[in-house]
């Protein structure tokens, strides 16, 4: 896996807050990559996500550590807008203290290595901006560090069997770019297109 320990996550978490503040009331209720997720889900699941990577940095393990993801618990706070870009400039603070990636530490109810847990938060970061800019119409060009951490955890976790952590993976022509490659191993189709209005 690349070395993520000297990984900045401002600049991928800058671009999420963007994506974020172009997303309009009248797209909440659309559809994303995630079929389990409208995108209000997956502003939600970033707010709480950004939060419990926070904790898990700062090792202040507790109630936003411990407790899995869960879609049925998902409520985006009335105050999101605020929020969201706090919460995601807190995050990558956060990690860019050494202390961060070393030992264990705890995010959704797991126990990873910190150097671990930083990588996920990089993922979680990476695909998710793409979930969040295909549901909505948005551009999209990540941080191009955070996708190469990204792609380099993704492929680190796929298993011949099993296939990738997040589901099966889709196959990507090598040639692809590269950020087309890291959704196929996230089990996402990288040609995924926003439902056409009837």
């Amino acid at each position: 896996m690349t070395d993520t320990t000297t990984l900045d996550l401002g600049p991928q978490a800058r671009i999420v807050a963007r994506l974020a503040a172009g997303v309009t009331d009248a797209r909440l209720a659309d559809p994303t990559p995630c079929p389990e997720y409208a995108v209000g889900d997956l502003l939600a699941h970033l707010a709480g996500l950004a939060v419990a990577f926070r904790d898990a940095a700062r090792k202040n393990l507790g109630p936003t550590t411990d407790t899995a993801p869960d879609k049925a618990a998902l409520s985006l706070p009335a105050d999101w807008r605020e929020e969201l870009p706090r919460a995601l400039g807190e995050l990558a603070e956060a990690w860019r203290d050494p202390a961060a990636w070393t030992g264990t530490t705890r995010a959704g109810g797991v126990d990873l290595p910190g150097d671990v847990m930083g990588a996920v938060a990089v993922d979680e970061l990476v695909i998710h901006g793409w979930d969040l800019a295909r549901a909505t119409g948005q551009d999209y060009a990540p941080d191009q560090a955070a996708l190469h951490a990204s792609h380099a955890f993704l492929l680190s976790a796929v298993d011949d069997e099993a296939g990738g952590i997040f589901g099966p993976v889709v196959p990507v022509p090598d040639a692809a770019p590269l950020l087309d490659r890291a959704v196929g191993l996230s089990g996402r189709d990288p040609h995924w297109t926003r439902p056409t209005s009837p």
